[in-house]
C-alpha cells in the first residue's frame, strides 16, 4: 500500500488541524500520524488505499473551519514503514 507524506502550510497550528486530520484519516481506514513542525507547518504521513489517501488530501487542502490552508503538498514514498492506527504527535 502506498505511503504519502503531506506538508500543510498556512494557519494550521492551534486550530484543531491535527484532531481534524486524525478523525478523517481514521474514517478512511488510514494509518499514520499528524505532527506539528517547528516551522509552523503540519506534517502528515498516511498509509492505506490510494483512493483513501487522495480523499484525505482533499480534506487537508480545506482543513477545519478555523484553519487557513495556503499550501498542501503530497509526496509518495517507497517505504516499508508500517503504522498502527492514526495518531497525533
Amino acid at each position: 500500500m502506498p505511503i504519502a507524506k503531506f506538508e500543510v502550510r498556512g494557519l494550521v497550528q492551534g486550530v484543531g488541524f491535527r484532531f481534524f486530520t486524525v478523525r478523517h484519516a481514521k474514517s478512511l481506514g488510514l494509518t499514520g500520524y499528524a505532527k506539528n513542525m517547528m516551522d509552523g507547518s503540519v506534517e502528515v504521513f498516511a498509509n492505506g488505499e490510494q483512493t483513501s489517501i487522495e480523499r484525505l488530501h482533499e480534506f487537508l487542502k480545506s482543513g477545519p473551519e478555523r484553519s487557513q490552508v495556503d499550501q498542501c503538498t503530497i509526496e509518495y514514498l517507497n517505504s516499508e514503514i508500517q503504522f498502527s492506527g492514526f495518531d497525533r504527535r
